[in-house]
């Protein structure tokens, strides 16, 4: 596992470990116990217990809570379970049903690590006199020889997160600590068995913790009524070839389930929340090769006028391509990409890098 940057000795250093009830932070916080740190685990209860006390694979909620607990008693360090509902509705829930309302294809997990575990979390472990903030996250910050934090990608490219916590802060990170980024998940569930947790073999949540059996379209329905209209399925070229039952249920990049009868393979290019139309076209048509980037955060050097070349990800599953990007102007950057890329879309996350390190990101505008 990854040390600490810290000068004091582990009986004298107290962390706060954000403990979902899963098998990696619960080996975070097991562990850090063990080597004689003043362990205090927190779990967030984000929403409602009777939606989703029968959904496995969720977190934060259930029997995810009862877990970490569970480890927490075992170890004899104090844990307290925060209720955050509100917050988490707010700030993540509401924005994530009104982002597919302008069109956009929200990640959630970002705003809720955003918004909640390194906002709101981060500021209970100041409060409580805690010297960091650990969480079972697959990624590695180390300090540079000026001694200010970097974070890099994990050891483990199946299992790095860096993607989804590139919204972390300079000052968030100088507080922050993640354990398992030198390890693959094989060897966090060995040392998980070696601690004796009984939740070492635990699966991992899936899909999005608050979207039970994977109906966004439900839950967005629930918060937004009205998500569901109807509207046009519109040609690129004007012509109007079919009605759906919601922009929501279309992503850019879509080629099944448009429910039109096409000589040619039609792909969704485009969603116009203003008017409800879902926009089809050729595969060609989705490619692109610049677009722009909003709320930016930015971890490394300011970017030089000229533009600054790096690699980015365009989505979570996204291998990485070459690029430029330009500074900011009125809060939007530009990215062009070395070859043109396919389906990129509004409300994913663009991360930067250089090599393993993750310089920064922004949301994808339309």
């Amino acid at each position: 596992m990854n040390e600490f940057y810290l000068d004091k000795a582990p009986k004298d250093t107290k962390v706060v470990v954000a403990m979902s009830g899963g098998v990696d932070s619960s080996t975070v916080a097991a562990w850090l116990h063990q080597r004689g740190y003043q362990v205090i685990g927190i779990t967030l209860q984000l929403y409602d217990l009777g939606v989703t006390l029968e959904k496995k694979g969720a977190c934060c909620a259930g029997q995810d809570i009862y877990d970490a607990k569970n480890v927490a008693d075992k170890f004899g360090f104090p844990h307290y379970v925060l209720n955050y509902e509100s917050l988490f509705k707010e700030s993540v829930m509401e924005e994530f049903a009104d982002s597919y309302l302008r069109g956009e294809t929200p990640i959630p997990c970002v705003r809720c690590n955003q918004s909640v575990k390194f906002r709101d979390l981060l500021k209970v472990a100041k409060d409580l006199g805690a010297d960091a903030l650990a969480t079972g996250h697959y990624v590695r910050r180390i300090n540079d020889e000026h001694g200010q934090a970097q974070l890099l990608r994990a050891i483990d490219p199946a299992k790095d997160q860096s993607y989804f916590l590139f919204a972390t802060t300079k000052e968030q990170l100088e507080y922050l600590h993640f354990p398992l980024g030198n390890m693959t998940k094989s060897e966090t569930r060995q040392l998980a068995q070696e601690l004796g947790l009984t939740i070492a073999d635990k699966p991992d949540s899936q899909d999005i913790c608050f979207v039970p059996n994977g109906s966004y379209a439900s839950v967005i329905e629930k918060l937004r009524p009205g998500a569901l209209d109807s509207g046009d399925i519109v040609h690129t070229d004007g012509r109007v070839l079919g009605r759906h039952q919601g922009i929501i249920n279309y992503t850019i990049g879509q080629r099944r389930g448009l429910g039109i009868a096409s000589e040619q393979p039609l792909y969704v290019i485009k969603l116009n929340a203003e008017k409800k139309q879902v926009i089809v076209g050729s595969e060609s048509e989705l490619a692109s090769q610049r677009f722009r980037i909003k709320e930016m955060n930015w971890l490394a050097d300011r970017i030089p006028e000229g533009g600054l070349e790096v690699d980015v990800k365009l989505r979570s599953g996204h291998s990485g391509a070459s690029a430029i990007i330009y500074p900011a102007i009125d809060g939007f950057a530009e990215v062009v990409l070395t070859e043109a890329g396919r389906a990129i879309t509004p409300g994913q996350a663009c991360v930067i890098y250089d090599r393993d390190r993750v310089l920064g990101g922004g949301w994808i505008t339309a």
